[in-house]
């Protein structure tokens, strides 16, 4: 590779092909989305794997088929049920979308998943990358399927020195697949890079003495193994403090709210939260309770210390709550979006990691444990 050029003499395209696929019908994992190749369960995979560990998937993809097993199912799901079976997951903006495609695969393909490119692309949250997993997984067509794992282990191979957080730079190993990619079996080609990324190409210290494509790896035999991808660096995270409340009523019912429609988090459900900002109050406790009373009209008496902490980090955001308990004493001006729950039905609606580790740790500090 030179000047992020691909010139096929740089390498032996035919034994780079043997090499690799013969290593990946060797080892590849057994995971429950290659059990076949239906385009409706690869497309869900592949958009649980985006930013997400495969250990953690398994089990969300497992459930998710067992809740919805045909795209027909899906597309009839309301919205709740949808964020109630992501819930933990994150990046909920990808559920939605996914939703949003599958009614449409549903209502104007008639059920099939889109064969080409032209097609595919135009379902809502199928990227280039989401497009050419489909294509070439599951339909047999020599597309690339570019994502992070796939540009770390080519630019090893192939020595690109570009920039891959530069969205410019996908081109540059689109256009690097397209020529490597076999023919015959793409599904497994673009399968077995995305295998080598994960298994053996990591991040950090790859196993190149394992790797069944070093004698075509041109870092390897240049030592700047350790020294590839580049990549700049993100953007620095915000932080965030955070006052949080879970309030119940004389009654035993709790108080949660929904998030608004749009932005981080849309539509799920969480406990009642203030951001603690610059609020002249001499306490955390004193600026949630007023806060409180204001916003449902109502008299709040909150215990004097928080009963956990949760941290919780997004891509370019920090979450740092204090959490309190309190009750509720006397009748509520219920805003929109806002709703008083028994636990039972608490635990039907979808909520948003941090919000769950505080429901999580206020169940083991006021039940007991037949309660739990």
């Amino acid at each position: 590779m030179k000047d992020s050029t691909f010139n096929p003499s740089d390498c032996d395209i035919q034994q780079f092909r043997e090499d690799l696929l013969n290593w990946f019908i060797h080892e590849q994992r057994d995971l429950p989305w290659r059990k076949d190749n239906h385009p409706y369960k690869v497309w869900v995979s592949e958009i649980m794997l985006q930013q997400t560990r495969v250990d953690t998937v398994i089990p969300y993809f497992e459930r998710f088929m067992e809740e919805f097993p045909t795209m027909e199912a899906f597309a009839a799901a309301d919205d709740e049920s949808v964020l109630k079976i992501w819930e933990g997951l994150g990046y909920y903006s990808r559920v939605r979308h996914l939703h949003s495609a599958v009614k449409e695969v549903v209502e104007h393909y008639g059920g099939k998943v889109p064969d080409t490119q032209r097609e595919i692309s135009k379902l809502k949250g199928v990227g280039p990358y989401t497009a050419g997993a489909i294509l070439s997984i599951a339909y047999g067509k020599p597309e690339p399927a570019v994502d992070g794992n796939v540009m770390r282990v080519l630019s090893r191979i192939l020595l690109i020195e570009e920039d891959i957080a530069k969205p410019a730079t996908r081109k540059v190993f689109e256009a690097s697949v397209r020529t490597l990619i076999d023919p015959n079996n793409p599904s497994y080609f673009n399968q077995a890079l995305m295998e080598l990324g994960a298994l053996v190409c990591t991040p950090t210290s790859p196993a190149c003495l394992l790797c069944p494509v070093r004698e075509h790896c041109q870092a390897f035999a240049n030592g700047k193994e350790q020294e590839l991808p580049v990549k700049s660096r993100k953007t620095s995270v915000r932080h965030v403090t955070l006052l949080t409340a879970v309030l119940k009523s004389a009654d035993n019912r709790y108080l949660i709210c929904k998030r608004p429609s749009e932005g981080l988090l849309a539509n799920l459900w969480e406990f009642p939260t203030v951001e603690a900002g610059n609020w002249q109050y001499s306490t955390q406790r004193n600026l949630l309770s007023h806060h409180l009373q204001d916003q449902y009209q109502t008299t709040i008496h909150l215990e004097t210390g928080s009963f956990t902490h949760v941290d919780h980090t997004f891509s370019h955001l920090k979450w740092s709550m204090d959490v309190f308990a309190g009750e509720i004493n006397g009748p509520v001006d219920l805003q929109a979006g806002s709703l008083l729950v028994t636990r039972e039905e608490l635990e039907t609606f979808a909520f948003p990691v941090p919000h769950q580790k505080i429901w999580k740790a206020y169940k083991e500090k006021y039940f007991s444990d037949r309660e739990r």
